[in-house]
């Protein structure tokens, strides 16, 4: 019986994981730059860590995280995002005496959200936190950072930018937003309805088109901030004019889950449609003492892997190629093993090459050296062998170079890559 692969988690297949490749690699470059270091934590972590960090009234928690007994009786949940088991990292090493801290992750995450084009069950996400600072300037480094990444990728976003206020302002303007949503309930749809008792600041970021009226009307957070929270989302717009960042103020944007305060931001592309967010981060200035930690301030951002991978493709910027420099095609037996012996030499001097073990006819041979995206093909038989001089073709132009098999590994390292 064949078995198929789980809904919503897909596979992502040698032809695309260049891009993945390049996405990541090109991220940690980035990283690097700005001082982050990399952390690996586990894929499955207790439950509770996520329904205190994340918060138990959020969708991720309440609706869409998986969660399971071991044999031991543990609740048990494969992680929804990076930022809670980061955190719980940070605090059970002691990395806060250190001083501040900044970290990036990468890896899988699990929904059991509705299946859909750039939302899966198991997607990736690429992330960064810093921990220790307060300071806004810090908010526009690290938002400067993302900028930094999709630029350098070649792919165009759009900042949106926003304050969600903190516990000296928000839950007041809670109490209003929920007596001006409450008094127009029959208007919003049933998702809506839902949020407004568990978790109302999410409401404004809803998208359907009937609830648009009376969203446009809410109350804005933006205009009842505190003052230390006005100086802060003042001062991080100042910075980012400073660093040539370009924004959006969107007093509607808000973030899925509790954790966040004051700044709050996301990066959008018109690529994707109705699925717009590509990244998206924002500061969690009480989330390292809500889970035991010190009183610790942080700053946190995730991208989403599957919509940047559909982004770089939409926008035809094709992967690096992943093929070998050159594949050896065998004319006859004695021919087959000098490419056996030269492929070996080739690979101890760091070039990648490839042959075909079957053999057969040269038409086939040359095919699968296209097939893996050779870049050069080598024919080697018993004439090769004895004269020691062989035909380097280059694929591409059909081009041919005759070359002398003693100096073929020079050679090829001699020459500019594509």
């Amino acid at each position: 019986m064949k078995i198929a692969g789980v809904k919503g988690m897909n596979d992502v297949l040698p032809a695309d994981v260049a891009r993945w490749q390049e996405m990541e690699r090109v991220a940690r470059e980035v990283f690097a730059l700005y001082g982050y270091r990399e952390v690996r934590t586990p894929a499955v972590e207790h439950a509770q860590l996520f329904a205190r960090g994340v918060g138990e009234a959020t969708d991720i928690v309440n609706k869409e995280m998986y969660v399971f007994e071991d044999k031991g009786e543990e609740l048990l949940a494969l992680r929804p995002e990076g930022t809670a088991g980061t955190v719980r990292a940070f605090i059970e090493h002691g990395a806060y005496v250190e001083g501040p801290q900044k970290w990036f992750y990468m890896g899988p995450m699990f929904r059991r959200e509705k299946p859909q084009k750039g939302r899966y069950r198991q997607f990736h996400q690429i992330g960064c936190e810093a921990f220790g600072i307060a300071e806004p300037f810090l908010d526009a480094e690290q938002i400067a950072l993302v900028a930094d990444y999709f630029a350098r990728l070649g792919v165009g976003a759009r900042l949106k930018l926003n304050s969600v206020g903190d516990a000296a302002c928000r839950p007041a303007y809670l109490a209003e937003l929920k007596a001006y949503l409450g008094g127009r309930k029959a208007e919003l749809c049933p998702d809506c309805i839902d949020r407004l008792e568990r978790n109302p600041l999410r409401v404004l970021d809803c998208k359907v088109e009937s609830c648009q009226p009376v969203l446009n009307g809410a109350p804005r957070l933006l205009e009842r901030l505190c003052d230390g929270c006005r100086t802060h989302f003042d001062q991080v717009k100042v910075a980012l004019d400073a660093l040539g960042v370009r924004y959006e103020v969107d007093g509607r944007l808000v973030r899925g889950l509790d954790y966040y305060v004051r700044t709050a931001y996301e990066l959008t592309s018109d690529a994707l449609g109705s699925q717009s967010a590509v990244a998206g981060g924002g500061r969690y200035d009480r989330l390292v003492e809500t889970l035991g930690g010190p009183p610790t301030p942080g700053i946190g951002f995730a991208l989403g892997e599957e919509r940047l991978a559909m982004i770089l493709e939409k926008a035809g910027k094709a992967p690096p190629a992943q093929g070998p420099a050159v594949f050896f095609v065998s004319a006859d037996a004695e021919g087959a093993l000098e490419a056996l012996r030269r492929a070996a030499e080739l690979r101890r001097g760091g070039i990648a090459c490839d042959l075909d073990p079957r053999g057969g006819k040269l038409k086939a041979q040359f095919k699968q050296a296209e097939r893996v995206g050779a870049r050069y093909a080598l024919v080697l038989g018993g004439a090769e062998v004895q004269s020691g001089q062989a035909k380097l073709k280059d694929l591409s132009s059909r081009e041919e170079t005759p070359v002398a098999l003693a100096q073929l590994a020079g050679f090829l390292a001699s020459l500019p890559r594509p």
